[in-house]
């Protein structure tokens, strides 16, 4: 079976920048949704007609991607509203950020925290490879016709390429890998 839209692909892929280190490395297939909000638009796009088995080689400019890094989506927020267990690298949802935070961060957003200092932290809503061109060497492992619940979804539940709160993802909501 071709990939059409509204079909489900099993995927498997090397992620890496441009200087060739890896990124992320998907060794077991994981389905996706075309038509959905699963896959970026390009990847989508260069899929169409191609047949289990397949193997395509993408290069992606962060605006087909994972956007533009954008320091408006960077927060300086007082230390002491958050947890003493707080530590680089976790996230949060910004829709479940503690009370007194800026009322300038977006809700749909999800937060990194980037610098811990004594007085104050650094949340980022950026996609950690926002502003990064990438290279995806993937492989069609399987395509199926996609359910008619899977297409109401929109989604296999898997968001690889989508980082977005639980609260604009609704149910089964993406988060990043």
């Amino acid at each position: 079976m071709k990939i059409t839209p509204q079909c489900v692909v099993a995927l498997t892929w090397t992620l890496k920048d441009t200087l060739g280190e890896v990124l992320d490395e998907l060794d077991e297939p994981v389905e996706f949704l075309l038509g959905g909000d699963d896959l970026l638009v390009k990847v989508e796009e260069r899929l169409q007609g191609h047949d289990a088995g397949d193997a395509l080689d993408l290069h992606l400019e962060p605006e087909d991607a994972f956007g533009d890094y954008d320091e408006n989506r960077v927060f300086l927020e007082p230390r002491k509203l958050f947890p003493a267990e707080l530590e680089e690298g976790m996230t949060f949802d910004g829709a479940a950020l503690p009370v007194g935070c800026s009322p300038d961060i977006k809700p749909e957003l999800i937060y990194t925290v980037t610098e811990i200092y004594p007085e104050h932290v650094v949340l980022d809503g950026n996609h950690p490879l926002a502003g990064i061109a990438i290279r995806l060497s993937l492989k069609v492992e399987s395509v199926r016709e996609a359910t008619e619940e899977e297409i109401g979804q929109g989604s296999m539940g898997t968001g690889f390429f989508k980082l977005e709160s639980m609260a604009s993802a609704g149910p089964g909501g993406n988060t990043l890998h």
